[in-house]
């Protein structure tokens, strides 16, 4: 099995540990939550804007206007599937103006729009992994923070609903399994193609989807489910320590 390709696996696996955090011991206070997302962002905004956009616009052979048109196609297409599924977010979920009786649908919704979000970040963690390891390492483990609050979002609700543990599990397992999908489809698709004007444009697209999903999801979010607490903190924690490590990594390379 191919590192990037394992990468994949283990950022989706790690909807799991949410979702067991769900069904089983106390739930993390709204705040711990808040700030992992915050920091999944901080990581995901860093290495796009100053990593990925720049290795994708500089490969060899690659037109600019084609690195920055393939930006923006990632931008506007995950905002358009943003805009075509319906979701709910964790908080919702809490509201006392869902009727019980409509909550297992509601998490069945939430599931698939997880599920749908999940998918193209399997893309992204096995593309910038094929590309630069180190990158890819980031970029996993960004998703695999902000994949454990989602595991708990599914597994909660599905489980007050249906009052099964096994169920809340099996559908938390469901949306991780979305990731490693989408990263088996790059496997398979790009293996053959690894000519770098198509991984450089694959890569750009990708950096386009991960601040999209930063931006509008991960934020606002973080926002929702801590109202009292600026999620800017851990955004600007999340892009410290990754610039910090990619500086050492790379200093340690340079030496």
């Amino acid at each position: 099995m191919s590192v990037p390709l394992l990468l994949t696996i283990l950022a989706g696996a790690a909807t799991f540990i949410g979702a067991l955090l769900g069904v089983i011991g106390q739930k993390p206070s709204n705040r711990l939550l808040a700030f992992a997302l915050g920091f999944a962002a901080g990581i995901m905004l860093l290495i796009s804007l100053m990593e990925m956009l720049p290795a994708a616009l500089h490969a060899p052979g690659m037109p600019p206007m084609l690195g920055y048109g393939m930006f923006m196609l990632g931008l506007l297409g995950y905002f358009a599937l943003d805009r075509m599924v319906p979701h709910q977010h964790p908080q919702d979920m809490a509201s006392h103006s869902n009727p019980p009786q409509n909550l297992r649908r509601t998490a069945i919704l939430l599931t698939l729009g997880i599920s749908l979000h999940n998918f193209p970040e399997g893309i992204a963690t096995f593309v910038t992994a094929s590309s630069d390891l180190e990158l890819g390492l980031g970029i996993a483990l960004a998703v695999a923070i902000h994949n454990i609050p989602e595991g708990l979002a599914v597994a909660g609700p599905m489980y007050a609903a249906t009052g099964s543990k096994s169920k809340a599990l099996f559908w938390a397992c469901v949306s991780g399994m979305a990731e490693i999908l989408g990263g088996l489809l790059a496997y398979l698709l790009l293996g053959p193609m690894v000519s770098p004007v198509i991984m450089a444009a694959v890569m750009a697209a990708v950096a386009g989807i991960m601040v999209a999903l930063s931006v509008d999801e991960l934020m606002p979010l973080a926002k929702e489910i801590d109202p009292h607490n600026n999620p800017s903190y851990g955004v600007l924690c999340g892009m410290t320590v990754m610039g910090f490590s990619l500086a050492l990594l790379q200093s340690a390379g340079a030496g």
